[in-house]
């Protein structure tokens, strides 16, 4: 066995996984989303043996998810080609995939105890591996990965992956953590990019014109909806009201009650459109401002999967008398009963912020949340206005530059 090979460390092993399974976005628009755990953000991985900055950055984001029996060194969404996966269809839904990985530390390399852990991944995992040095891996290891349904992923010294055994597709239950990564892999995760304006009317509008006859961008910019076409029509989508299809944008169920609520109203999109002059530029809370609109953009943003669980979640504070958390009270709270969820809604994705707000095993450092630097724009920001502007929460968001967490009120408008 070369050097080259003997020198693959767990962190590295796991890097070419993780590129192998959940490749980087180019043309490529299947959800997909991918977090290693927390352990694998410090700067050094044994005493003396440091992680390489180019690894980590593969590896980020960093965060500590409990699938099954324990924390995967891996854990992710994505539609895996054939031959990584046998799939029998799974619903519409992509599966969810654990991965374990094994290098080479003071001894060998421990392959049986990462194929016992990836299968004991498949409590709630729709597929799992073991990611270790090819030369590492024996026909018993094979045989026993094979017996237990786990995947076999052989990376060798110049970081090349192949997939040794590939494990069938399960169907499990979805816990809170693994809905929170399907989240993220989705279209409306908040990941990458989500919401880049802070009015709902602004997302409202895009269905309309969308229908209406003529181009959709001139006609938002003609009647005064929204100059910023493009992040309109990226937080429709994260809205549910527009999707992608064969032909283009089309609407959704959701988006075509849009359209009809128009029709209702005023006989025709156009006609609605012209309303929405009136409200250009305006910062009155648009529940307030023209009330049977506002009620259709709160039915709009509480469809946002991450809505429901904030409302849920701040109803129990205030049932626990935490009528007005501040933003770091939200997130400490969340994170006890949500933990993916809170880090993935709320913290930057980037390795740094992570690794200053979470710990190795994945807890809260309490006083990085005093930053608001560290926290996702979309949510704490745009998010937050929207909840507000629907009449949900009583105060609008902040610019992360701008945000003060412990004096930033998150408290529903009307308790039950």
């Amino acid at each position: 066995m070369s050097s080259a090979a003997r020198s693959l460390s767990e962190p590295q092993v796991l890097a070419h996984a993780k590129r192998e399974l959940f490749p980087e976005r180019g043309g490529d628009e299947t959800p997909s989303y991918a977090v290693a755990d927390t352990q694998f953000a410090r700067e050094e991985w044994l005493p003396g043996r440091r992680i390489a900055a180019d690894v980590r950055e593969r590896l980020a984001p960093f965060n500590h998810v409990r699938i099954g029996g324990g924390y995967p060194d891996l854990v992710g969404v994505r539609a895996l080609e054939s031959d990584l996966l046998a799939v029998d269809r799974l619903g519409e839904e992509p599966p969810l995939i654990a991965v374990e990985a094994k290098g080479y530390a003071s001894g060998g390399v421990d392959t049986h105890r990462g194929i016992v852990q990836a299968y004991d991944r498949l409590g709630e995992a729709n597929a799992a591996y073991l990611a270790a040095p090819a030369d590492a891996v024996s026909e018993t290891d094979r045989t026993l990965a094979r017996e237990l349904n786990v995947g076999v992923l052989g990376v060798d010294s110049g970081g090349a992956v192949e997939a040794l055994e590939v494990p069938r597709v399960v169907g499990n239950r979805t816990s809170s953590e693994a809905t929170a990564l399907r989240f993220q892999a989705g279209a409306q995760g908040v990941t990458d990019a989500s919401f880049g304006l802070n009015h709902p009317k602004n997302y409202l509008g895009y269905p309309l014109a969308h229908y209406a006859d003529g181009d959709t961008a001139t006609l938002l910019s003609e009647y005064k909806v929204v100059g910023a076409v493009d992040s309109a029509r990226q937080g429709a989508a994260f809205l549910g009201l527009i999707e992608d299809g064969p032909r283009g944008v089309e609407l959704t169920s959701l988006g075509e009650e849009v359209v009809r609520f128009a029709l209702a109203r005023r006989g025709s999109v156009e006609a609605a459109l012209e309303e929405f002059e009136d409200w250009y530029r305006s910062s009155k809370r648009f529940v307030d401002r023209a009330p049977q609109w506002g009620q259709l953009a709160r039915r709009v943003v509480f469809e946002y999967p991450a809505t429901e669980l904030l409302v849920t979640e701040l109803q129990a504070m205030c049932d626990d008398w935490q009528p007005e958390p501040s933003l770091v009270d939200l997130v400490v709270h969340l994170h006890e009963t949500h933990p993916t969820f809170a880090v993935e809604l709320f913290v930057r994705g980037d390795d740094a912020v992570r690794s200053r707000v979470l710990t190795d095993d994945g807890e809260l450092r309490r006083e990085t949340l005093a930053d608001g630097t560290v926290y996702h724009s979309p949510t704490v920001f745009q998010l937050k206005a929207m909840l507000f502007h629907a009449g949900i929460l009583t105060e609008r968001g902040a610019e992360p530059s701008r945000l003060e967490p412990l004096e930033d009120v998150w408290s529903l408008r009307e308790s039950v």
